[in-house]
């Protein structure tokens, strides 16, 4: 029987992806957003254009019944809260994307499982998933909770700072800051490797009231990434490393997406989702999962903020002071 599944969000980095692989499998795909992504959908998806913010429009959808509704776009209680009342009893399964940044870090183990505590002191935005994780696990609505790392498509996965300021530094053979010592080991994994398992889980009775992260098997350290993106480019990084206690004195805003996630080692289990979703292997060369995201910064050409540009100059200054 063909599952009905409900996207809300469908063109983002993630769920692009998976609407895209949940049409392979013949899954029946609608997709509620606002329709100004510029992103084509694929063919036989259903476009729902509306508001998350429009409130009538929003619960029009539980007109309908879905084997799953899928919720790309929440990220607070509140946000939650409303989906149960309005899904409740027009599906099956409500798959909330959660995020592996709400994992407390350092791992006292060698690998993140589901298991790990959703401890983050540093970054309102993994506190406030798991807020909503905690919350929907108290509802009355069958759930399945998702939690991504650090997921590619067609954006550069520097962890600080804007596409274009990181760009213009590596073009113009500035050096690039990286945190810490640039040796932890970090996950990143392309759209499409994680779209597999994904809607494997979707309409999947084995997933229902369960927790899953879907990520690749390998790391690879900032260092590494760094220096790969710059080849991508044809083009050589300059490295510049700096402790991360240090970096938060110039820019507070990065303590959430350094302290609180990417300066820390970041490698996870993925046996319970391959037990549930299937076997999958996510690819493992670093040169192939930067392909995208070098593709598009290049066709994007943001243009570098020059305060930002100005701040690393200062940091890379300082660093040469210091050390």
């Amino acid at each position: 029987m063909t599952k009905k599944i409900l996207y809300i969000g469908g063109t983002g980095t993630i769920s692009y992806a998976c609407v895209h692989e949940a049409v392979k499998a013949g899954q029946e795909v609608a997709v509620f957003n606002r329709g100004q992504s510029g992103e084509k959908l694929p063919d036989g998806v259903r476009l729902i254009t509306g508001d998350m913010k429009d409130d009538t429009a929003y619960a029009a959808l539980a007109s309908e019944k879905w084997d799953a509704v899928c919720q790309f776009l929440a990220f607070t209680k509140f946000q939650v809260q409303r989906d149960v009342e309005i899904f409740k009893g027009a599906t099956d399964q409500y798959v909330f994307i959660s995020s592996a940044s709400a994992y407390a870090k350092p791992v006292d183990s060698t690998r993140v499982t589901e298991e790990t505590p959703l401890i983050n002191p540093h970054w309102p935005y993994s506190r406030a998933k798991a807020e909503c994780e905690a919350y929907l696990k108290s509802a009355d609505i069958p759930y399945t909770i998702v939690r991504p790392s650090h997921t590619l498509r067609h954006k550069l996965p520097n962890p600080f700072g804007s596409e274009g300021t990181f760009v213009h530094r590596l073009k113009a053979g500035k050096p690039i800051v990286v945190q810490g010592d640039g040796t932890s080991l970090w996950t990143i994994t392309r759209a499409e490797d994680y779209a597999k398992p994904f809607i494997n889980l979707t309409g999947n009775p084995a997933a229902v009231n369960d927790t899953f992260h879907i990520t690749g098997d390998v790391g690879f350290t900032w260092n590494a990434i760094t220096h790969a993106i710059a080849a991508n480019m044809g083009l050589e990084a300059k490295l510049c490393h700096v402790a991360t206690e240090s970096l938060m004195k110039f820019e507070p805003d990065w303590e959430g997406p350094l302290l609180g996630d990417k300066s820390h080692v970041a490698m996870f289990d993925n046996s319970k989702v391959k037990r549930v979703a299937g076997d999958f292997q996510a690819e493992t060369d670093i040169h192939k999962i930067l392909a995208g995201p070098v593709t598009g910064a290049l066709a994007r050409g943001a243009a570098p903020n020059a305060d930002e540009d100005a701040l690393f100059d200062r940091i890379v200054a300082w660093a040469g002071t210091a050390g």
